[in-house]
């Protein structure tokens, strides 16, 4: 997502390599494994062409938005757009993980703990998607006049520096469980989890952010390579379903 143009910034790669470190692929297979998500053994499909599978147009406009501002493309590597990103949101949204039928909901619930006690909210990540999109688009009709994917770039990064700080009340719109800085994380979240996840469940569209970061995938052996020092590794990455980057 744009910054403060006066402040350092980092690299994608830096970036993402970061944010492997707090959001592993192992634990996004892991995920997988479990069947919170449905393997999609198909070839990649088109985004321009995609037909969603559970949000409507006036939601989808707000995903395709809102991750090509969270990852954009530029000269480093390609961007959330460009790897599916949207698509594989799209996907979750109808799998036990986005219907929330592994989680549990019964309650007690208090939404306004911290995110170290995990998902807190009374209703489940499909609900929270569609609330929180709604009350974002509520948000920018009163401030602009506009829905989110209608206002310029530079609007739309401020609109989501706002919903990360959590400096817009959605109480004001009548929601009082779902913070808008909460409806952000989980939306980063999961974008940096399509952007890095194996490409047989939507995003990462040909391994493009592996390849750029040098991830091998899931190649079954490195035994080789354990002795070898500051040699760069000259493989490709390799999808669970086999494909080859």
């Amino acid at each position: 997502m744009a910054d403060d143009m006066s402040a350092p910034r980092m690299g994608r790669r830096p970036f993402l390599i970061a944010s492997i470190a707090s959001l592993s692929v192992a634990a996004v297979a892991t995920k997988c494994a479990k069947g919170l998500w449905t393997p999609q053994r198909t070839t990649a499909v088109d985004l321009a062409s995609y037909k969603p599978v559970f949000f409507d147009n006036t939601q989808w406009q707000f995903i395709l938005a809102a991750c090509d501002r969270i990852i954009p493309a530029d000269d480093e590597g390609p961007g959330a757009l460009e790897t599916n990103v949207p698509i594989f949101i799209d996907r979750q949204m109808i799998t036990p993980y986005g219907k929330g039928d592994d989680w549990y909901m019964s309650g007690p619930f208090d939404s306004k703990a911290s995110y170290l006690f995990g998902y807190q909210m009374p209703f489940p990540l499909q609900v929270l998607y569609q609330k929180g999109i709604d009350l974002t688009n509520q948000h920018t009709q009163k401030q602009f006049n506009a829905n989110f994917h209608e206002l310029s770039v530079d609007l739309q990064d401020r609109v989501l520096h706002d919903l990360d700080g959590n400096h817009i009340d959605f109480s004001a719109f009548g929601e009082k469980d779902l913070p808008a800085g909460y409806f952000f994380f989980r939306l980063l979240d999961n974008a940096k989890e399509g952007y890095l996840a194996d490409p047989m469940y939507g995003g990462n569209k040909g391994m493009a952010s592996w390849l750029m970061i040098d991830f091998p995938g899931a190649r079954a052996s490195f035994t080789e390579w354990v002795t070898m020092h500051n040699v760069k590794y000259p493989l490709k990455p390799v999808s669970l379903s086999g494909e080859q980057g």
